[in-house]
């Protein structure tokens, strides 16, 4: 039986995206779009869809209010054109996000993982993930868990070495080897803890921790970090290196 999905973005041109994407997946049915936030509550509550597509930024109320206030609880894949308001992946029974704009081939990526997982959220879980996003929580921790094709790796987040972006992918260098994680950098980076990874450009961020030696050349400044790895630094990112000199 075929998955039923609700559709929800103030954007016409958002939604129309979607429902062209949705159209290689016969698993999965259309069975309605909303545009306003208190709309989706009710479309959510009375439709029960197997998949929600939320945005997080609508008239009416945000993504977060719509999930502390339905009843019925879908798997959700979130979609959203801010990078702080990116979203950690659930603990257990985790779906998506999409940063817009998002590719046809990271949309699968999202859709592939709603139809391995069967089952949704629990409201519990959902809910706890809301309030954290709408009030800025955040914790960080020193083992995560990165998602590389259909496997989990957990690593330390003390090991890694240095984040490179890599279109809609990270890879995440450690002194031992590499992981390529389906997540883009600006979600990776929000588990991160900030007073120890900092961004040095658009494509990298570094764990001082690993900050080998700092120098200049002719054209900018570059960081070595402990495997040897020289990466430039961004001029709208030195500010943010100089406040680590003494």
């Amino acid at each position: 039986m075929a998955k039923k999905v609700l559709i929800i973005d103030d954007e016409d041109a958002a939604r129309l995206v979607i429902r062209q994407y949705l159209g290689a997946f016969e698993e999965l049915q259309i069975v309605g779009e909303c545009s306003h936030g208190q709309e989706a509550v009710t479309a959510i509550n009375r439709l029960e869809p197997d998949l929600v597509f939320l945005d997080v930024q609508m008239p009416g109320l945000s993504g977060f209010q719509v999930i502390q206030q339905i009843v019925h609880v879908p798997q959700i894949i979130f979609t959203t054109a801010y990078d702080q308001y990116a979203l950690k992946a659930f603990d257990s029974n985790a779906i998506d996000y999409l940063l817009k704009p998002y590719t046809l081939e990271r949309f699968r990526q999202a859709v592939s993982k709603v139809l391995l997982r069967p089952g949704n959220a629990s409201l519990e879980a959902v809910r706890q993930l809301a309030d954290q996003a709408a009030t800025g929580s955040t914790t960080y921790s020193e083992r995560i868990l990165v998602e590389s094709g259909n496997k989990m790796t957990n690593i330390q987040t003390s090991e890694i070495i240095y984040l490179e972006a890599e279109r809609d992918y990270t890879r995440l260098h450690t002194d031992k080897k590499n992981y390529l994680s389906n997540y883009g950098i600006g979600v990776i980076v929000q588990r991160l803890d900030p007073r120890y990874f900092i961004r040095i450009h658009r494509s990298y961020i570094v764990n001082i921790n690993h900050i080998k030696e700092v120098y200049r050349e002719d054209n900018g400044i570059l960081v070595v970090t402990s495997n040897n790895v020289s990466l430039k630094v961004s001029r709208s990112y030195t500010d943010d290196l100089r406040r680590l000199m003494y």
